[in-house]
């Protein structure tokens, strides 16, 4: 496929600037970092028009440099003990009933950043009313201690991505493991069974649909309730290169089938990302 081919009519997506801007500024005097912005998310408009935004802590540089992702690699920044409270008010101010919280990597600090994940938690349980809130942590190293910390302090959600397929690692994740994902999954569910575990993959770096089918039973068999599956978008010519735009229809195949195999929720569609329509996953895993 030529760098930077043109993409197809399901890709493209629309969103009110003024909606947006507004959204920005509050995060941008809070001191605050979204993922949206940072990982160049295609729904970054759809969201922010609904006053939702993912809550990126830990400061905008990562410690690793996985091949797919927007995410700045460099020196990572002192952590700042006011970010969970301002991360509360940005979630007051904004009206939120399902607060997603991510982070960067942060391999440099002991806890792997777990407990500014719960600080933040507890901060976001104060208000009143309380959201729902759903964490994207990172593998912490697979520190049964570091999660702990995060389990403790019970969000709804805990999300851990494993990204991709196991054979495409060495070229897309180079410093993460599949198992270890796998672990991060299981130890949770085993640790707090009442907590939703969720997980999801990029598609369109080479996988073949049998690769798919068999990343789903792994994931299953760690006991993860909510999947989901998007595109992968190559953010610039640095990062690995788009192997396919995987059509609609393939999209809705792979959410057949792992419903079929046993998942309470499922999103997956071209512009699917981890945190997109988050409450919305929640609310309908929940009637179940």
């Amino acid at each position: 496929m030529p760098q930077f081919e043109k993409k197809p009519e399901w890709l493209k997506s629309k969103f009110n600037r003024d909606a947006v801007n507004v959204v920005a500024k509050l995060l941008s005097d809070l001191k605050l970092n979204t993922v949206c912005k940072e990982a160049n998310c295609p729904n970054l408009g759809e969201c922010f028009e609904k006053h939702t935004a993912t809550f990126m802590i830990l400061g905008s540089q990562c410690t690793r440099n996985c091949r797919f992702c927007n995410v700045v690699h460099g020196a990572p920044q002192k952590v700042d003990p006011e970010e969970p409270k301002h991360l509360a008010e940005a979630a007051k101010k904004l009206n939120l009933r399902h607060v997603v919280i991510t982070s960067v990597t942060r391999d440099d600090l002991a806890d792997g950043g777990a407990m500014q994940f719960a600080e933040c938690i507890y901060e976001l349980k104060k208000l009143d009313p309380a959201p729902t809130v759903e964490v994207l942590i990172p593998d912490m190293k697979g520190d049964k201690a570091a999660l702990d910390i995060v389990i403790a302090a019970k969000p709804e959600v805990i999300n851990h991505n494993v990204e991709t397929v196991p054979s495409l690692y060495s070229a897309v994740r180079p410093e993460a493991d599949y198992k270890r994902s796998l672990d991060v999954l299981r130890y949770v569910k085993e640790k707090a069974p009442d907590i939703r575990t969720k997980t999801g993959i990029m598609v369109g770096l080479g996988e073949t649909k049998a690769e798919v089918f068999s990343l789903m039973d792994d994931v299953l068999a760690t006991g993860c309730d909510i999947f989901t599956i998007g595109q992968y978008l190559r953010p610039s010519e640095e990062h690995v290169p788009v192997r396919e735009y995987v059509r609609p229809e393939v999209f809705d195949e792979y959410k057949q089938t792992a419903l079929e195999k046993g998942f309470s929720f499922v999103a997956s569609s071209p512009l699917v990302r981890s945190s997109y329509r988050a409450g919305e996953a929640l609310a309908t895993e929940e009637m179940k």
